[in-house]
């Protein structure tokens, strides 16, 4: 028979970890699974990401995290939460995909995953939104070259490369690439770069736009694309772009059949935000919590590491007050 656990946490991201810490704490049997490797989000930013958070405002459990600089890279997160996950034991199955989730008869939430079944009382979903790119959905995107994830700007030198967007993803690919030679061409939906674009990296590609090193079509869309170059409709018509690569740095959702499956329900809004009793966290589904940014339905600026490292505390309290 499938182990029955008090909790499985889906999702090895900095706040499943957190959950799985506080589960720990308090003797309970829990689980965590995940789909790919151990903070599977983090582990696919660009290889030279800086967080926009401090390390202190990453810690979970008050574990301190030492950095040499202020603000982290992606390569000493990555280490962190290793070294957290492994000097605490914790369980956690990785490479195992969540197939289907429901709640039994008897209260429980049965659940079949890649490799085999559980059981158990309560459920955490903390799958985060970085594994889900949003679409154009337009002609063309889905050619070899037209990419929705940025990894390493070396790839991309000597390349003509558009990228279509204006916030951190967007001028950190822009920035990178333009580093390593490529010669950059943005496009841009609105009249300027994002607001919310990390402060120390905002004036320097306003500074590379200002003097030409990387090209910028502000009010202009993306309409198709093809083999060697790309259509933009701007304020004066459509516009030809020759291009080699094309990075669609729009942004990513949830895993929205993994919620409505487990019994998710959303508010009538247009950012899709799931529903939650803020104190507590648990869904319309007693039992089902949700954690981490998921929390935030489309809204993906909403929650960070910062600001929801409580989730685990608040969740696990929520559960042993109706105990």
């Amino acid at each position: 028979m499938d182990k029955k656990y008090d909790l499985i946490i889906v999702g090895a991201g900095p706040i499943g970890i957190a959950c799985a810490l506080e589960a720990q704490k308090r003797g309970w049997s829990y689980t965590i699974i995940e789909k790919g490797t151990l903070v599977n989000s983090l582990y696919h930013y660009p290889k030279g990401m800086q967080f926009f958070s401090s390390s202190d405002n990453l810690e979970l459990d008050n574990i301190p995290f030492l950095c040499k600089e202020p603000k982290p890279f992606r390569s000493e997160a990555l280490q962190y939460y290793r070294v957290v996950a492994q000097s605490r034991n914790l369980n956690i199955k990785l490479f195992e995909r969540v197939n289907t989730t429901h709640k039994t008869p008897d209260g429980n939430f049965s659940i079949t995953t890649s490799k085999g079944a559980y059981r158990c009382s309560n459920l955490v979903i903390a799958t985060g939104f970085y594994d889900y790119s949003n679409k154009l959905s337009i002609p063309g995107e889905e050619l070899e070259h037209v990419r929705h994830y940025f990894d390493d700007a070396h790839f991309y030198a000597n390349q003509r490369v558009a990228i279509v967007g204006a916030n951190n993803s967007a001028v950190d690919a822009a920035l990178q690439c333009y580093r390593a030679g490529a010669k950059v061409e943005m496009i841009i939906r609105g009249d300027s770069i994002g607001e919310r674009v990390k402060y120390w990296v905002r004036p320097e590609i306003i500074n590379r736009i200002a003097d030409g090193s990387i090209t910028a079509h502000y009010q202009s869309h993306l309409k198709e694309i093809y083999d060697d170059h790309l259509l933009i409709s701007t304020e004066n018509g459509t516009e030809k772009l020759d291009i080699d690569y094309v990075l669609l740095m729009i942004g990513y959702r949830p895993d929205y059949n993994l919620l409505k499956q487990a019994g998710v329900t959303f508010e009538n809004d247009t950012m899709q935000t799931p529903k939650y009793d803020p104190k507590t966290l648990e869904t319309e589904v007693k039992g089902l919590f949700l954690a981490g940014v998921v929390l935030g339905g489309l809204k993906t600026n909403a929650w960070f590491i910062d600001n929801s490292r409580d989730h685990g505390v608040k969740i696990c309290d929520a559960i042993q007050k109706r105990a």
